[in-house]
């Protein structure tokens, strides 16, 4: 009897040793979906696709599916991930902070760049400084992004109410048609679309954010924690192809603009005009966006935007980095 206990000890044991070899195959992972937004912040993303790159780095991993998927905003993009149908997005790290705060499993795990926006206004319109913006109306992201925070801290900096100006949140496009038809007086936002009012001669650009704050911190690449915990070879596969990507913008910006042109359909021109002018940086380092990042994370608090103060740890995963850097 205790023979045949032992027996079927060892047969138990043999199939559970086999469950938990087997364990990795079945939890393979054929899909992985992408977010980005229609800005030249995002151009590596752009540029891995038409390249061809996101295809080939994965494809030669089990991952035959990669689909990717076009925002206006992070909001939206945001809103996707929350709701499981993004892998992985290309976001300023400031509107991720609300909802890590309530309860989002994501971290940021690559840098993707600094600086980049300018403060844009109509034609006609005198501009002696942030006194100038008192009683105007600026189009500008929502709540919680990087726009609206530095705007909004570099107001109370200058001992501004916020309130003596009238700020209007908008995406892109619309805040472009508000600025082109009067509707609004200005508008604070991410290349390209500074460049395009300006080339439509619809506004000038009066000021770069990266004067209002130096070397701000702006996109990054956010994962879900899911993705971290079960697929961290498709996590550092993603970094991996990023770091190439941003190295082949940095070196060929020409090119860049011609591939961020025909994959958005924005004049190239404009888009050219935009890469020559802004103050921005393409980066694939996570850790130059911490600092300023829980700078933006204290703001929102303070606006109660969030209700706690979150840390380096809730927001940043840099351990894939680093791991890739220190081979370099």
């Amino acid at each position: 009897m205790r023979q045949r206990a032992v027996f079927l000890m060892i047969i138990l044991l043999v199939f559970v040793v086999l469950g938990c070899i087997s364990s990795p195959e079945q939890s393979k992972i054929n899909t992985i979906r992408i977010g980005y937004q229609t800005t030249t912040h995002h151009a590596a993303a752009m540029v891995a696709s038409n390249l061809g790159w996101w295809s080939r780095d994965f494809k030669a991993m089990g991952v035959t599916d990669i689909k990717e998927i076009e925002f206006p905003s992070g909001a939206p993009e945001i809103k996707a991930m929350q709701e499981g149908d993004l892998d992985a997005i290309y976001v300023c790290t400031s509107p991720l902070i609300a909802p890590v705060s309530r309860g989002l499993d994501a971290k940021v795990v690559a840098g993707v760049n600094d600086n980049g926006s300018n403060l844009v206004l109509r034609p006609g319109l005198i501009y002696k400084g942030p006194l100038s913006l008192i009683g105007m109306s600026v189009a500008t992201f929502p709540p919680g992004t990087a726009q609206d925070v530095m705007l909004k801290k570099w107001l109370n900096e200058s001992e501004i109410n916020v309130s003596e100006v009238k700020i209007i949140p908008m995406g892109p496009g619309d805040a472009i048609a508000a600025i082109s038809d009067g509707s609004v007086d200005g508008a604070f936002l991410p290349q390209p679309a500074p460049a395009i009012i300006e080339m439509q001669g619809k506004g000038r650009s009066v000021m770069a954010s990266g004067e209002i704050w130096p070397k701000h911190a702006c996109c990054a690449i956010a994962v879900t924690g899911e993705l971290i915990r079960d697929h961290p070879e498709v996590v550092e596969q993603l970094i991996r192809t990023h770091i190439n990507a941003t190295n082949y913008i940095n070196a060929h910006p020409e090119e860049a603009a011609r591939i961020y042109s025909n994959h958005t359909g924005q004049d190239l021109k404009a888009i050219e005009y935009s890469i020559k002018t802004w103050d921005g940086k393409w980066i694939s380092d996570p850790h130059p966006l911490i600092n300023d990042t829980l700078e933006f994370a204290r703001f929102q608090c303070q606006s109660n935007y969030t209700q706690k103060m979150l840390t380096e740890e809730d927001l940043f995963n840099t351990s894939f980095y680093d791991r890739i850097a220190a081979e370099r």
